[in-house]
């Protein structure tokens, strides 16, 4: 998968891709073939906060927990449209870290 990934971004001598991922257990054995333009940097252990989309998923999950869908597009189907409803007063209070930069406004 990476391999396929490396072809198809042009990572190389001349393009290097860092892939940032969390600690989970799935992403990727010992021994993994990590392909020349590709480095792999893991997120430390219980560190939410430096990727804060983690923080989203109870969203995106309440339409789809405990159903069963019969297709993948049926699922896609229900996860597109609830992304499509969020709005900011939704998604705010899942991402107001106190230590997030506020955006600066151009004068």
């Amino acid at each position: 998968m990476l391999a396929s990934f490396a072809r198809q971004v042009g990572a190389g001598r001349e393009r290097h891709i860092v892939l940032v991922l969390d600690n989970a257990g799935w992403h990727g054995p010992e021994g993994l073939a990590v392909p020349d333009g590709i480095t792999l940097v893991f997120l430390p252990p219980y560190s939410p906060e430096l990727q804060p989309a983690e923080r989203l998923w109870p969203l995106v999950d309440e339409p789809v927990a405990n159903r069963h869908f019969a297709t993948l597009a049926d699922l896609d189907a229900v996860v597109a449209e609830r992304c499509r409803r969020l709005d900011a007063a939704a998604i705010r209070p899942h991402t107001a870290f106190h230590w997030w930069p506020e955006p600066v406004q151009p004068s």
